[in-house]
């Protein structure tokens, strides 16, 4: 397995959208190499912290809002 084709997997696992046979050939290939090893770590810990993190955003119509407002500015 490639290292490209290794990190789509473990994204893929994440999701629980990997096959068991992508999650066996990721497994092997994580034995041997340490880039994609580093990869899965840093992924785990990003998408936990987005999990557990207690993010808040605008509402469509705030956003909408705020976009006519910069564009008008910028069109003064």
């Amino acid at each position: 397995m490639k290292c490209e084709n290794a990190n789509h997997v473990c994204d893929k696992s994440q999701y629980k959208e990997s096959s068991f046979l992508e999650r066996v050939k990721l497994t092997i290939h994580l034995i041997y190499c340490s880039a994609c090893r580093k990869y899965t770590a840093r992924n785990k810990k990003l998408s936990n912290a987005l999990k557990t993190s207690d993010l808040k955003t605008i509402s469509k119509e705030d956003k909408n809002g705020l976009k006519e407002r910069l564009h008008q500015e910028m069109t003064k």
